[in-house]
């Protein structure tokens, strides 16, 4: 998982980024809030990792700034206030979790699995998925929509899965590019466009199937489902 760690303290951060590595995770250090926030505003993070003190913006303000974006993702706080009213506070302010200093490196794994359990939850490791009326057969190169058989390439089925397996979750364009076609900074986001262009055709991605496909200006895209929703929206 990608994780954005921000904290003033470049030891900390290290610290932080050492347990997550042995825990198999990809930690981005940021020491200044804008940085952070400029690049969490850009890109998908599956979570963060924010120290509450911090000299010109405290976590809390990042928190508030961070709510306004397209895609927030999952926080773990990281505060030396053990207090009740400051935990309350935190977690009001819009964090999922908390972990009180000095960090003990397994509670601090510990916290961040639970979180990402409760963020991503594994799809089941063998038999169909169902996606409202999509549903994938496990080692099949397609989709069925109520039944019905789309055929798609190798990469139009990744694409589909991410998406699917994300649903109301704003993925940017680069993780969108680095999960399916893996690291390519030169391959153009063209390629991007022109293969959800496709799924939206072949897979009929529509209000009364339950999903649309939302572009993000300036970000990626989001595939959402539209039970309950009103208007369109749809790119």
């Amino acid at each position: 998982m990608k994780i954005a760690v921000l904290d003033d303290d470049p030891a900390h951060n290290e610290l932080i980024a050492g347990i997550l590595a042995r825990a198999g995770h990809e930690a981005v250090l940021f020491e200044r809030p804008d940085a952070a926030l400029r690049d969490l505003r850009r890109q998908t993070f599956d979570l963060l990792l924010l120290d509450w003190n911090m000299p010109g913006m405290s976590g809390i303000e990042v928190l508030e700034q961070l709510r306004q974006g397209p895609a927030p993702p999952p926080v773990l706080l990281i505060t030396s206030r053990a207090e009740e009213a400051d935990i309350v506070q935190g977690l009001g302010a819009g964090a999922d979790d908390y972990v009180v200093k000095p960090i003990q490196p397994a509670v601090l794994t510990a916290r961040v699995a639970a979180l990402l359990r409760r963020a991503f939850p594994a799809p089941p490791p063998a038999g169909p998925e169902d996606f409202g009326p999509y549903r994938h057969v496990a080692g099949e190169q397609r989709i069925y929509l109520n039944g019905q058989r789309r055929d798609l390439t190798a990469k139009e089925l990744q694409l589909a899965l991410v998406l699917f397996r994300n649903a109301a979750r704003a993925l940017s364009r680069d993780y969108l590019l680095e999960t399916v076609w893996g690291h390519s900074p030169d391959l153009e986001t063209r390629t991007l466009d022109a293969h959800l262009s496709k799924l939206r055709t072949k897979l009929e991605l529509r209000p009364e199937h339950g999903f649309r496909l939302v572009t993000i200006y300036g970000f990626g895209y989001r595939l959402e489902p539209t039970t309950g929703l009103q208007g369109d929206g749809a790119a």
